[in-house]
């Protein structure tokens, strides 16, 4: 093949890869329960997964009521413009936790860098409190997730189908 031709061939296959949908590797029927001083959602939904983003939908009367999705270094909702983890933690949970918090949640993975993390045979729990900051409950048991944080009102609740 000439190169007059396999330079536009190889820009339009770039083109349309680069800004198709993401592939994702696990997709997960969930009930969600997103509850922080700021947003209240419950409902069924989905939680997609691949090596670099964490996508998660609520849907009510089959529309999408509240999609997250958390890739790089920010976290894009529908009802605000992305922006990055920092500034979402700011606006959303509260500034004192780390960045990876909200990935970790939705992924199952331990928080705070598995600061007082116990292994069961189903999964792990984390109590992680920090005076006048934050006192949380983590678990991830089964397929059920739950990040409730009494301090900041904070609950996440991810129960996969």
């Amino acid at each position: 093949m000439s190169r007059k031709i396999l330079l536009p061939m190889l820009f339009v296959y770039t083109l349309f890869t680069a800004c198709g949908t993401p592939q994702y590797l696990k997709e997960n029927a969930a009930y969600i329960v997103f509850k922080t001083p700021t947003f209240k959602y419950a409902d069924m939904g989905f939680v997609y997964e691949n090596s670099t983003e964490v996508k998660a939908e609520i849907y009510g009367s089959g529309q999408a009521v509240m999609s997250l999705s958390i890739s790089g270094n920010s976290v894009c909702m529908n009802l605000f413009s992305c922006m990055s983890r920092k500034k979402f933690n700011q606006q959303v949970l509260t500034e004192v936790y780390p960045d990876t918090v909200l990935e970790h949640i939705f992924r199952g993975k331990p928080v705070f860098s598995s600061q007082n993390l116990k292994k069961t045979r189903n999964g792990f729990t984390q109590n992680i409190v920090k005076e006048n900051k934050y006192n949380i409950h983590y678990s991830v048991l089964n397929n059920e997730i739950i990040f409730r944080d009494t301090i900041n009102h904070i609950l996440i609740k991810v129960k996969k189908q």
